[in-house]
């Protein structure tokens, strides 16, 4: 049934009543299959949309996103998994669809960060991926449709209020976007940038080579960036975002949060890791968590406590210089950015997270320098002159 307005439990805090989101003139796009959506669930569930939406019509691919606090924790189209992120991820012998691996990858970028997220996918549900989806902690999911079978098994998650949300795949919003900040309108046309293999002619370095996995994965990362809070840099990996450094104040700064969380998806990957003595099934999320202390820095008391019950036995710690060396086979890397890179120390950090690629804007103060970094390093990149600033 088409609504106009749908009432909300509360704003983004639970102080901030009454809410509600509405269309004037017209009907939502979203119908509400099952749940009872909060304002911070639909701002990650139009966001989400729109990303998927994106780059399903950039590739050809059936995409998802896995959706935290109005930015990507993680974001994919359809590749199959290997063996290796099959155990990385959980997955197991399951068999997946396109649309499954897809949410497969995207929720397995960042396990803790995505845990409880907002689901997005560009593709009607089908049962593979309402059975990968089925085992994760999630808030709510939007898609453009359900197979009978697969809205059987999601409207049984969270006791039947698991938030599922069907959106209309024809909708088109105006091409002028409104918000309110301090009783104050702000009116500005939406961004409505198209962005394709097109944008990525523009190659500046002394290598020009784009494999066409390389132009996928620029255009999984721009189309990411381009719905992640500002600042942001991504690194894409095989059709997914493999680390995502969002909403800092300098560059830099998210360019070392993105390499980091790449490099511990890589880490995870890892033989020591994936052959971790975990206890008897124990949760997806303590099994996450146990992940990141293992390979973290030295726990405090409370935490390693709580860590040794996740195990049969206590597992060897990965060295520095094991973890140094399992780095060095990160490889193929495409780095992007939402606004130039202003300096060379984007590049040197970029190297160490096996970057290969580099697409951003460009035209900078300092295009020589950053152009003469990636040489240095044998990269790649492509400047598109178009700034995706999201707020």
């Amino acid at each position: 049934m088409s609504i106009s307005e749908l009432s909300l439990r509360y704003g983004t805090n639970p102080h901030q009543t009454p809410a509600r989101v509405f269309i004037e003139p017209g009907q939502l796009p979203i119908q509400v299959l099952g749940g009872a959506p909060g304002y911070i669930n639909l701002l990650d569930a139009l966001n989400g949309w729109q990303l998927v939406r994106e780059l399903k019509r950039a590739t050809g691919l059936p995409a998802a996103t896995s959706f935290k606090h109005v930015s990507p924790a993680g974001a994919a189209v359809a590749v199959p998994l290997d063996e290796t992120l099959r155990r990385a991820y959980f997955i197991g012998e399951q068999e997946l669809s396109p649309l499954a691996a897809a949410y497969a990858r995207a929720r397995g970028a960042d396990r803790v960060a995505s845990f409880g997220d907002f689901v997005a996918l560009s593709d009607t549900v089908d049962v593979p991926t309402a059975q990968v989806l089925r085992r994760e902690v999630s808030d709510g999911i939007i898609a453009p449709g359900y197979d009978p079978e697969a809205l059987a098994v999601l409207a049984k998650k969270h006791g039947g209020k698991y938030i599922i949300l069907q959106v209309d795949a024809a909708y088109e919003p105006p091409a002028i976007e409104r918000r309110e900040v301090f009783g104050i309108t702000f009116e500005q046309r939406r961004n409505d940038a198209s962005i394709g293999p097109d944008i990525l002619r523009d190659r500046v370095t002394a290598d020009t080579s784009l494999t066409p996995d390389a132009e996928r994965d620029m255009m999984v990362a721009l189309i990411t960036l381009k719905y992640t809070q500002s600042n942001s840099v991504g690194l894409a990996r095989d059709g997914q975002m493999i680390g995502i450094g969002a909403g800092q104040q300098s560059r830099i700064l998210c360019t070392r949060l993105a390499c980091s969380k790449a490099d511990h998806w890589h880490l995870r990957q890892h033989p020591s890791v994936l052959d971790l003595p975990f206890a008897e099934k124990p949760p997806r999320p303590e099994r996450d968590n146990a992940i990141d202390l293992y390979l973290g820095d030295q726990p405090s008391p409370d935490e390693e406590a709580a860590w040794l019950k996740s195990f049969r036995r206590l597992p060897q710690r990965l060295s520095a210089e094991e973890k140094s060396a399992w780095r060095e086979g990160l490889h193929g890397v495409t780095l992007g950015s939402d606004g130039f890179i202003p300096f060379r120390d984007n590049i040197d950090r970029a190297a160490q997270s096996g970057v290969a690629y580099v697409v951003q804007p460009g035209h900078s103060l300092r295009d020589p320098d950053v152009i003469a970094a990636c040489n240095e390093y044998g990269m790649v990149m492509a400047f598109t002159g178009l700034r995706l600033f999201h707020h």
